[in-house]
Formats: structure tokens, sequence, C-alpha cells
């Protein structure tokens, strides 16, 4: 049945067909190899996207986040990268253009301090102020005093004698 339609096209028509076909072909290949080195540099991208804090949501890296900005700076790491910059070199480009926020794992330095040591500090002086309040309730205050105590049980004897009668009333109005 092949033959049958075969037959009905010029043997030059037939001959183009088989060639662009098999063009065709090549060209997928060609074009699943050209995938493969950029699913590497995409890789690569990626790699490096998970060093870099997002500014937006500041609990991601710029490789997970699906925020503008951080779609943008991956792009930069991506146009830095096909450029030939080093993963330092890029790096150093974003640091200087954002700061050391803009690392995932900031450096311990002078200007990092606060990153690192801040939420241990917050933990002591928290703990610290617990601990004075605590001691505070501990400590009896000068309204628990022997004298003070005389004087209040003086005036509830006081007030139980001025209004004993409406307790203990017969029964008639």
């Amino acid at each position: 049945m092949s033959k049958r339609y075969c037959s009905l096209l010029p043997a030059s028509f037939r001959h183009f067909f088989t060639a662009l076909v098999l063009l065709a072909c090549s060209g997928f290949s060609s074009a699943i190899a050209a995938l493969e080195p950029n699913a590497a540099f995409e890789k690569h991208v990626n790699n490096l996207a998970q060093e870099l804090r997002c500014l937006v949501c500041q609990n991601q890296t710029i490789a997970d986040s699906q925020a503008p900005l951080a779609l943008d700076l991956k792009n930069q790491v991506r146009e830095k990268l096909a450029q030939g910059a080093a993963d330092s070199e890029v790096i150093d480009f974003m640091v200087q253009r954002y700061g050391d926020f803009v690392l995932y794992r900031p450096p311990v330095k002078n200007t990092t301090w606060v990153l690192w040591f801040g939420p241990f500090l917050l933990l002591l002086l928290g703990l610290i102020g617990l601990f004075v309040k605590l001691r505070q309730q501990a400590t009896p205050t000068e309204a628990h005093t022997p004298a003070a105590l005389a004087q209040a049980a003086a005036l509830l004897a006081h007030v139980d004698v001025q209004h004993s009668d409406k307790y203990f009333l017969s029964d008639t109005p």
C-alpha cells in the first residue's frame, strides 16, 4: 500500500522529503545535545543561587523564592556566569551591590555581628528580665510588714463589729 503512494510522487520529491526528515531528526538530536550543557549550566546557576538570600522573603534563597526580585537576581547570576565570571566574582558582585545580608550564610565580621549574635543577646536579655521579675515577686514588700498586718487585722475587726447586725438578724425584715 505504501508503494502505491510512493509511486505517485516523483523520485526527486521522495529524495527531498527523505532528506528533509533526516535533517529534522538530526536537528532534534543537536537540540537535545544543546540542552544538556544548558541543564548543567542551570544546575550551576541553581547551586550558586542557593548561596544567596531573597531580599524580599528573607527566609528563602533566590533559588527557592518566586518573588520578582529573586527571579531578577537569579537572572543576574545567570548573566554573570554566562559572561564567564567565576562563582566568587558573582558573589562579590552581589555583596557589593546588596551588602552581606544577601548571603544566605553571611561571614562573621564586625558588620555582621548583629546577624550572628543578636538572637542570642535578645534571648539572654529576656532571661535576665524574667529572672529579675521572678525575684521581685518572691521578696515580700513593705505592705506585708508586721505593723501593716496588725493594722489590717484591726480594720477587719472594726468592719466585722459594725456589720455584724446585718448578717445575724432575725428572719423578720
